[in-house]
Protein backbone atom coordinates (compact mmCIF):
# COMPACT_ATOMS: atom_id res chain seq x y z
CA UNK A 1 0.00 0.00 0.00
CA UNK A 2 1.36 3.36 -1.04
CA UNK A 3 2.13 6.11 1.64
CA UNK A 4 -0.73 8.45 0.00
CA UNK A 5 -3.52 5.72 0.40
CA UNK A 6 -2.03 4.66 4.46
CA UNK A 7 -2.17 8.50 4.80
CA UNK A 8 -6.16 8.51 3.48
CA UNK A 9 -7.23 5.47 5.39
CA UNK A 10 -5.82 6.99 8.34
CA UNK A 11 -7.94 9.68 7.88
CA UNK A 12 -11.20 8.17 7.19
CA UNK A 13 -11.34 5.81 9.96
CA UNK A 14 -11.00 8.80 12.37
CA UNK A 15 -14.67 9.35 10.63
CA UNK A 16 -17.74 8.62 11.80
CA UNK A 17 -18.91 5.02 10.53
CA UNK A 18 -21.95 6.14 8.01
CA UNK A 19 -18.98 9.02 6.53
CA UNK A 20 -16.34 5.96 6.03
CA UNK A 21 -19.17 3.31 4.63
CA UNK A 22 -19.98 5.84 2.38
CA UNK A 23 -16.80 6.81 1.19
CA UNK A 24 -15.87 3.22 1.04
CA UNK A 25 -18.76 2.83 -1.70
CA UNK A 26 -17.95 5.63 -4.18
CA UNK A 27 -14.05 4.33 -3.28
CA UNK A 28 -15.63 0.65 -4.82
CA UNK A 29 -18.01 2.39 -7.47
CA UNK A 30 -15.03 3.91 -8.42
CA UNK A 31 -12.72 0.87 -8.54
CA UNK A 32 -15.33 -0.81 -10.49
CA UNK A 33 -15.59 1.77 -13.34
CA UNK A 34 -12.55 1.99 -13.59
CA UNK A 35 -12.33 -1.84 -14.49
CA UNK A 36 -15.26 -1.82 -16.91
CA UNK A 37 -13.35 1.42 -18.91
CA UNK A 38 -9.82 -0.67 -18.70
CA UNK A 39 -11.54 -3.78 -19.87
CA UNK A 40 -13.25 -1.89 -22.58
CA UNK A 41 -9.95 -0.14 -23.94
CA UNK A 42 -8.23 -2.78 -23.88
CA UNK A 43 -11.26 -4.78 -25.71
CA UNK A 44 -11.27 -1.28 -28.49
CA UNK A 45 -9.59 -2.91 -32.02
CA UNK A 46 -7.38 -0.53 -34.29
CA UNK A 47 -9.68 -0.92 -36.47
CA UNK A 48 -12.77 0.82 -33.89
CA UNK A 49 -9.80 3.77 -33.36
CA UNK A 50 -9.46 4.32 -36.69
CA UNK A 51 -13.11 5.16 -37.09
CA UNK A 52 -13.49 7.02 -34.11
CA UNK A 53 -10.81 9.41 -35.02
CA UNK A 54 -12.34 9.71 -38.27
CA UNK A 55 -15.84 10.56 -36.48
CA UNK A 56 -13.25 13.45 -34.65
CA UNK A 57 -12.21 14.40 -37.62
CA UNK A 58 -15.59 14.63 -39.08
CA UNK A 59 -16.71 16.74 -36.59
CA UNK A 60 -13.90 19.32 -36.11
CA UNK A 61 -13.93 19.76 -39.91
CA UNK A 62 -18.08 20.72 -39.62
CA UNK A 63 -17.38 22.98 -36.50
CA UNK A 64 -18.86 20.81 -34.53
CA UNK A 65 -16.32 21.51 -31.62
CA UNK A 66 -14.87 24.30 -29.94
CA UNK A 67 -11.64 25.10 -29.46
CA UNK A 68 -10.18 23.95 -25.88
CA UNK A 69 -9.34 27.38 -24.71
CA UNK A 70 -12.43 28.37 -24.86
CA UNK A 71 -14.04 25.60 -22.60
CA UNK A 72 -11.42 25.84 -20.21
CA UNK A 73 -10.00 29.84 -20.67
CA UNK A 74 -6.25 29.93 -19.54
CA UNK A 75 -5.90 32.41 -16.88
CA UNK A 76 -3.01 35.16 -17.10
Amino acid sequence: MTELLQQAISQIQKLPPHQQDAIAARFLAELQNEQKWATRFAATTDDQWDQMAAMVRQEIAAGGTVPLGEVFPTQK
